[in-house]
Order: structure tokens, then C-alpha cells, then sequence
């Protein structure tokens, strides 16, 4: 006899594949919701091995290194951001990134991020503007800035940066660390290593100062990488647009803001 429903189907993709530990890694407790919001210099918090280690390496080995395709990456802006790569371009993007990035803008995971910092009606962002895999060569830094607070196509209000690091076996030694700095740019009040498997997510505002300044002093064949997102409600909290606000350090003499004033006139 004809039967119009099979016997078996094939097993539907697991959609927490990313996850460590499933659909329950994205709980959060109260004691988490505080300590995020309440951090300094601002909100944020680091998170260690949220995602599945064998997830990661094969959305690492997708994306093009620039020891090899520096022809594909955008130019370094001195004293801003040097031997700094971005990767982007989404319709080359490999098909676990594509998953991950998914995931990553899926219901689910917005709730998260809004259980954890007490945002509501997180969008995330499919043009990737100022996002994507970003990557440092030896000697490589990215000055201290607040990030631009307007999208430039959707004009969605930026409110929280994610954050996951891809590097195995990295030594602190070699600098790389994302620095928190105060409201007044006088002190780095808190680091964050750039471990595999670690996510950091902070709060973006006009004064959440952030950037790893320092030279990388890692081998030649190293490359400091992460994925970075952003997210954006519809709700603006001031009215002001501003681009990136690049800072001085107090030890960087006036460089890094008349760097800011040079590329602005170009």
C-alpha cells in the first residue's frame, strides 16, 4: 500500500551545533545579569568556552589568512589601526561561517545577549559594517576609541559589541590584550587576553574606550584573530551621531588625535 509519509527521515542539523553545551549554555543567572551590569569602566564581561572548540577551527580554517592574502584586507590608518585585516565579504564566506553568523543573529542568541545586559529588541547586523573577522600582524594595535553609535545604511542605534576570539596557544607575553579604559582616559582599568574560545561583550557608548594600543609582539607567522559583531536597537539614546572617537593615552602625545584630524580631512 502507497503511503504519503516515510517510514524515516534524515536527521534534522542540529541548530546549537555552535554551542558547547547545547540550548542550556544560553541560560543566564542573576549573579551573571549583575556582574555585567555593574562592571567597570563600563558594562561588560568575558566568557570562556561558550562554543564548541571543533565548531570554531572549522569556521577558522574558512576565513583567508593575511600572511598569505594581504591583497584581500583593507589598508592599515597609522596610529589608529596598523596591520590590522578585516574579512567581510559575506558572499565568500564559508558555509560554517555562514551558520555561526546565523546563529549568531538568531532569536535565541539575541535573547541571550538581552537576558544577559538588559537590552531589549537587539537587531544584528547582515551589511557587517565595521564588523567580521578582524586580524593583527606582529606590530599590529588598534588605538583607543568609542565605536561610531549610528549604522551609516540602516541607521539602527549600535548598543553592545561581541567579541570571540580564535587564537590556540596564545601567550600573553605577546600583548594583544583588549583594554577597558576609564571615562576620563587616565587609566586601563581592565584587560581582557584574547584566548580561543573567549567571548567579551561590553556596551557601546560614547565613553566605553576600548582597543589593545600596544604594538603585537608575537612571531612573524601569528596572527591575532577574532570575530567581531555588533548589535543595534531602534532606540537611540542620544541624539547625537558621532563616527569613531579616537582617544589619547596619556602616554601617546597628542598622536593618536592628530591622526583622527588627518584621516578626517582626507
Amino acid at each position: 500500500m502507497f503511503s504519503l509519509f516515510r517510514k524515516s527521515s534524515p536527521a534534522a542539523p542540529d541548530f546549537f551545533a555552535p554551542l558547547k553545551g547545547g540550548e542550556a549554555q544560553l541560560q543566564v543567572t542573576e549573579a551573571q545579569r549583575e556582574a555585567y551590569q555593574g562592571a567597570a569602566p563600563f558594562a561588560h564581561t568575558a566568557i570562556d568556552d561558550m562554543f564548541n572548540p571543533d565548531y570554531l577551527r572549522r569556521v577558522v580554517a574558512e576565513v583567508p589568512s593575511p600572511l598569505e592574502h594581504g591583497h584581500l584586507f583593507n589598508a592599515d590608518v597609522q596610529h589608529l589601526q596598523e596591520h590590522k585585516f578585516a574579512w567581510r565579504d559575506i558572499p565568500k564566506l564559508g558555509p560554517q561561517t555562514h551558520a555561526f553568523l546565523g546563529f549568531l543573529g538568531s532569536k535565541p542568541f539575541l535573547e541571550y545577549l538581552t537576558a544577559l545586559t538588559g537590552v531589549a529588541g537587539l537587531m544584528p547586523d547582515p551589511y557587517m559594517w565595521g564588523a567580521g573577522f578582524h586580524q593583527i600582524l606582529r606590530g599590529g594595535k588598534l588605538a583607543v576609541h568609542a565605536d561610531f553609535n549610528i549604522h551609516p545604511q540602516s541607521k539602527l542605534y549600535r548598543r553592545l559589541n561581541v567579541l570571540v576570539y580564535l587564537n590556540e596557544e596564545w601567550d600573553e607575553q605577546w600583548g594583544g590584550a583588549l583594554e577597558f579604559w576609564n571615562h576620563d582616559m587616565t587609566a586601563c582599568e581592565t584587560k581582557v587576553a584574547p584566548h580561543f574560545n573567549r567571548m567579551a561583550v561590553f556596551s557601546t557608548t560614547e565613553k566605553s574606550f576600548h582597543g589593545h594600543p600596544n604594538p603585537l609582539d608575537c612571531p612573524e607567522n601569528v596572527v591575532r584573530k577574532s570575530l567581531a559583531l555588533y548589535y543595534y536597537t531602534y532606540d537611540y539614546l542620544t541624539d547625537k551621531p558621532h563616527s569613531t572617537l579616537w582617544k589619547d593615552r596619556p602616554q601617546d602625545e597628542g598622536k593618536v588625535a592628530a591622526a583622527m584630524q588627518q584621516f578626517q580631512q582626507q
